[in-house]
This record gives C-alpha cells, sequence and structure tokens, in this order.
C-alpha cells in the first residue's frame, strides 16, 4: 500500500495540486450559441462485457454504463480509460461501471480521459439505486497548477483522479452522478401517472426503439393554455433530472392553488428526450452523434423533430396558445438562460416576475441569469419563443448543487409559476 500513495503523492506533487476558491459562473462565453452541423455524426459504441484482472472484475454490461478500457498497474492499481462516443464534445465525461473482487479487499482506481479533463467526482452505490458521493478521503484529484488561473470551467476541472474503493463478492457501482436511466425514469413517470389528472402517450420512437413518453397534466380538455416540460437532452445532466422531477410533482400537488392552476392549464412533460444516448452511457449526443440542443432549427435528429411536430399539432391552426416553456439541464454552477426578446410573448414578462418571486420565496437566494437573442438560436428555448411565442428558458442545476437545494428551489419554482400564471388570468 506504500508504494501505491508513492505513486499518489507523485501525481499530486506533479499536478501542483493545491485547494482554491472558485470564480463566479458568468454562464456561456457568448450572448448566443453558434449553429452547427446537427446531420448524423459516426460514433464508436463502446465494448459491453466484463474485464477480471487477478481477483477483481470490471463490468459495464448496464444501462447507462461508461467505461471504455481498464488495465491493471499492480495488486491495488487499475487505470480506468474513459473516452467519448465522438468528437468533437463538450466536457462531460461520463463514467459508471460496476467492481467486484473474490476476496474483500481496496484498491485504487485512476479514471482518465481521452481528449478531457475528470469533471464529476464520484458516488458509489451497493444496490445501484442508492447512492452517496464518495468520501473525499477516498478521491485524490490530480489539478492542473494554471487551473486556478483560467475560466470557471477549467478551475472545476482536473487533470485525472484516484478513487480508493472498498470491494468484495458483492457488486460495488461507481459513476459520474447517480444513475438515472430511461428505465428509472420510467418507473417515476408511473408514480406521476397515479394521479388521475395525469395521463400518457408516446410521442415517438428514438432511433434505438425507445419510447419519448409525454406526461399530460391538467383538467382542461380543450388544450387552449399550453405549458411545456422537457429534459435530459444531454444524458450526464442528473442534476437537471432530479429538477425536472421535483417542479412535475410540485404541478400535481392536492393545494388549492394547483387545482386552481391544473383546471386552467395544461403542462405536457417529457422528461427523458435522449433515452439512447442516456442507456448506452454518452458524454453529450444521441445515436446520431449530435447534441440535440443545438437542433432546434434545422430539426436533423428524430428526437428534436418528434416535439417540434407534437406542438404544431396541437398550436398550429388553433386557438390554443404556448404560454411557458422549460428545459431542464446541468451545467458547471447554477444558471438560467432566458430569451431577450424585442416583442411581447403571450404571457409578457412571466419569467422577470418568476425570478422576483423565487428570490423572495428562498432566503438569500439570488438568480443567476443570462439573456440571449433567440433569433439567432438554436436551442428549445430559442425555438419555443420563436415559433410559438411563449416564454421560455433553459434551468440549468450545478453538477454539485445540493441535491436537497435542487429539489427545495424547483418546487419553489413550480409552485411561484402557478401562481403568477393564475394572476395572469385575472
Amino acid at each position: 500500500m506504500n508504494k501505491i500513495f508513492s505513486i499518489l503523492l507523485f501525481f499530486i506533487s506533479f499536478s501542483g495540486f493545491s485547494q482554491t476558491t472558485k470564480p463566479k459562473f458568468e454562464g456561456q462565453a457568448t450572448t448566443s450559441t453558434e449553429k452547427v452541423d446537427t446531420r448524423n455524426h459516426a460514433i464508436i459504441p463502446q465494448w459491453r462485457g466484463r474485464q477480471t484482472l487477478g481477483n477483481i472484475t470490471f463490468d459495464n454490461d448496464f444501462d447507462g454504463a461508461r467505461l471504455n478500457g481498464i488495465t491493471q498497474n499492480n495488486d491495488t492499481l487499475y487505470t480506468a480509460i474513459i473516452a467519448a462516443e465522438n468528437y468533437p464534445i463538450n466536457p462531460s465525461p461520463w463514467y459508471a461501471f460496476k467492481v467486484t473482487s473474490k476476496t474483500p479487499q481496496t484498491i485504487w482506481v485512476h479514471l482518465t480521459y481521452l481528449n478531457a479533463k475528470h469533471r464529476y467526482f464520484p458516488k458509489i452505490s451497493r444496490d445501484g439505486k442508492t447512492w452517496q458521493v464518495v468520501d473525499s478521503t477516498d478521491c485524490i484529484l490530480v489539478k492542473d497548477p494554471e487551473a486556478k488561473n483560467r475560466s470557471f470551467q477549467e478551475n472545476a476541472l482536473s487533470e485525472s483522479a484516484f478513487v480508493r474503493i472498498k470491494v468484495d463478492t458483492k457488486t460495488t457501482w461507481i459513476a459520474a452522478q447517480e444513475l438515472m436511466t430511461s428505465t428509472i425514469v420510467k418507473d417515476w413517470s408511473k408514480e406521476i401517472l397515479k394521479n388521475k389528472f395525469v395521463s400518457s402517450e408516446i410521442i415517438g420512437k428514438s432511433p434505438q426503439n425507445r419510447s419519448l413518453e409525454c406526461l399530460r397534466i391538467g383538467e382542461d380538455k380543450s388544450d387552449s393554455k399550453i405549458m411545456i416540460v422537457i429534459g435530459r437532452l444531454h444524458p450526464p445532466e442528473v442534476t437537471g433530472q432530479f429538477a425536472l422531477q421535483a417542479f412535475v410533482e410540485s404541478l400535481c400537488m392536492d393545494s388549492e392553488t394547483a387545482k386552481k392552476f391544473r383546471k386552467e392549464y395544461t403542462v405536457y412533460v417529457i422528461p427523458m428526450m435522449n433515452p439512447d444516448g442516456v442507456d448506452y452511457g454518452h458524454w453529450r449526443h444521441n445515436t446520431g452523434g449530435i447534441d440535440l440542443n443545438r437542433d432546434w432549427a434545422d430539426f436533423n435528429q428524430p428526437e428534436t423533430q418528434i416535439v417540434r411536430d407534437f406542438l404544431r399539432k396541437k398550436l398550429d391552426g388553433t386557438q390554443n396558445k404556448l404560454y411557458f416553456g422549460i428545459d431542464f439541464h446541468s451545467t458547471w454552477d447554477d444558471i438560467f438562460y432566458t430569451n431577450i426578446t424585442e416583442k411581447p410573448t403571450n404571457m409578457d414578462g412571466l419569467i422577470k416576475r418568476w425570478f422576483e418571486a423565487l428570490e423572495q420565496a428562498i432566503p438569500d437566494y439570488k438568480v443567476n441569469a443570462r439573456g440571449s437573442n433567440p433569433a439567432s438560436g438554436v436551442i428549445s428555448k430559442a425555438f419555443f419563443n420563436k415559433e410559438f411565442n411563449a416564454e421560455a428558458l433553459v434551468y440549468e442545476v450545478g453538477d454539485n448543487t445540493s441535491r436537497d437545494f435542487t429539489i427545495l428551489k424547483s418546487k419553489a419554482g413550480a409552485e411561484k409559476l402557478m401562481v403568477l400564471s393564475l394572476d395572469y388570468l385575472k
């Protein structure tokens, strides 16, 4: 074991590891998102299976897994190789794998990445359902000594990481974030469907024949006043999934406000926009090799086409209106991306009032928001605004934002949205 610590100390010394205060997150570097070619881009499927090295077996044969290679350095040190589905790609290096051992022992796994750096602090589970953050004493980050002088994102990244794992004959899961596969999200949907005012339909299929489920929340059969909630365009963005689920659960509350809201408004929820990418363990893209949140202008990918066609069917040629659209994501830290519009929307000023209400509802909370012009945009909020004149935003949750605070803010957001939407009708 002393030999292992000597190796780790060498890497730490070489990297110039130090604790620094992170700079404030200011969002994307530009005020508009560049248009890219969203026609299919080939991906490299990862090999799935088990690999045994001595007493230790590594397994990536499950939904959400990502482990592209494993090598053994010595009796207690292993190197994991993590690679993306294709390049270029956003630096969201997802990993997830299982480990078992013929005999109880402690091992170190060195998490390394091809064309990327370490981003997500490891989570650990013994059943694949209940997760904990790995203890800080069991994870050593190899930092770039220059990162503290760079951007928020660069400062948040490490060159690689060493994680210490106690293993035995029972499976241990290690992942970048909690596993939230398409099956797990479907199970959550089943719970929401126990409410009599919620129904479900399959609005299309992914390229790998997974269902895009759409939940309908509301008692107004006319669909005259519509809102839309979408999420999981990007597979690793699990904190955004937590926020979406808390938001939707609050729309289903038994409060008087929620009951009145559901009589007036219909909310459509597509909680899993990229089930193929999620289950394949992708860093960012769908199985067409494309970032789905850059395809809301050209609509080259089936997943965005399905949502576009669904909304057009509900709205085009009718008196129905889309009042609000929200797209849940994860990023380096909490932020909202909004539209800077030049003409009134169907519920003009809603988001501004919503931000003010959020700050009043949560003690010591200050909204972090950044706007961009939807005219040049290719992401969901731009599409909702340009085509349907809706108030729309992207709701981003930090990778490491407290799960409790994520739920608190999302529930408060849903409650304030309902109050403000009902006030609009007065």
